[in-house]
């Protein structure tokens, strides 16, 4: 019996999802399509986690969508093909509404839309040497996971030409000094990075991170004089929240904030 393509960990206070498919490069696969949104679910429902990690079996970390199923869909009628893409747009939304933090964790490289599942992440950690790359034009195809929208909010516009004009890969190096990468670290490393960012979001203030993500994503579509409404009414109602209690408290008393504690009493 073939080993599963997607594997979910629940550690207590995450869920690491890994993409198995390894002998594809962890092409994206309908398991790895519902085990990954039954766990963004999950975590958008149970307090107890607090963190999901996106991590992949092998030396590479997605290669995008699987052209042999792109293949099979060319004689479909144009609303099955959309409905197709459709499935993966409901993913990246799932990632970015995900009211807990989203690492992924990157070796090798990350090609298409799993390029556009690792930037709809909050943090990306990648090991040095990985590639990054939207080659969707060298196939006669276009971007989509959001990858446009997300490479034109992180990058100047002239590497974002570059990048799906030419499909020409882009360095984690690259990525990295420009902003658009979290961590850099050795090989086979990411995922235990992941992990020390994930402990240190954990202790954190879950319902106040879940409040500055929904910021963050208001902020990319509303003008900034609507944004400061938004803001006003999500700092009225954090002032008095159960996280707001206990660190402003720890904060006079000169002690560490027991965010958990906290969120147990709510």
């Amino acid at each position: 019996m073939s080993e599963p393509l997607v594997k979910v960990e629940d550690q207590g206070d995450r869920l690491v999802v890994e993409n198995r498919n390894a002998t594809r490069r962890n092409a994206l696969s309908p398991e790895y399509y519902q085990g990954l949104k039954s766990a963004l679910t999950a975590a958008a429902t149970n307090p107890r986690i607090k963190v999901v990690i996106l991590t992949a079996k092998g030396p590479f970390f997605c290669a995008g969508g699987d052209l042999n199923l792109l293949a099979e869909r060319q004689y479909l009628p144009l609303e099955d093909r959309a409905a197709r893409i459709e499935g993966l747009h409901e993913l990246i939304r799932l990632i970015r509404n995900c009211p807990k933090p989203v690492i992924a964790a990157v070796e090798g490289g990350a090609a298409g839309a799993g390029l556009s599942i690792a930037l709809a992440c909050d943090f990306i950690v990648a090991a040095v040497g990985a590639k990054f790359s939207a080659a969707y034009v060298k196939a006669g195809l276009v971007p989509d996971g959001g990858l446009t929208s997300s490479l034109t909010s992180l990058l100047p516009r002239a590497l974002v030409s570059e990048i799906c004009l030419t499909g020409q890969a882009v360095s984690a190096e690259r990525f990295y000094n420009l902003g658009a990468i979290n961590r850099l670290c050795p090989a086979s490393q990411t995922l235990a990075v992941a992990q020390e960012i994930a402990s240190g979001l954990a202790a954190g203030p879950s319902a106040t991170q879940a409040s500055i993500k929904a910021l963050l994503t208001s902020a990319q579509t509303t003008n900034p004089d609507t944004q400061l409404d938004v803001e006003r009414d999500a700092m009225a109602k954090a002032i008095a929240s159960p996280d707001a209690i206990e660190g402003i408290a720890a904060f006079l008393e000169k002690r560490a904030p027991d965010f958990n504690k906290a969120q147990e009493k709510s």
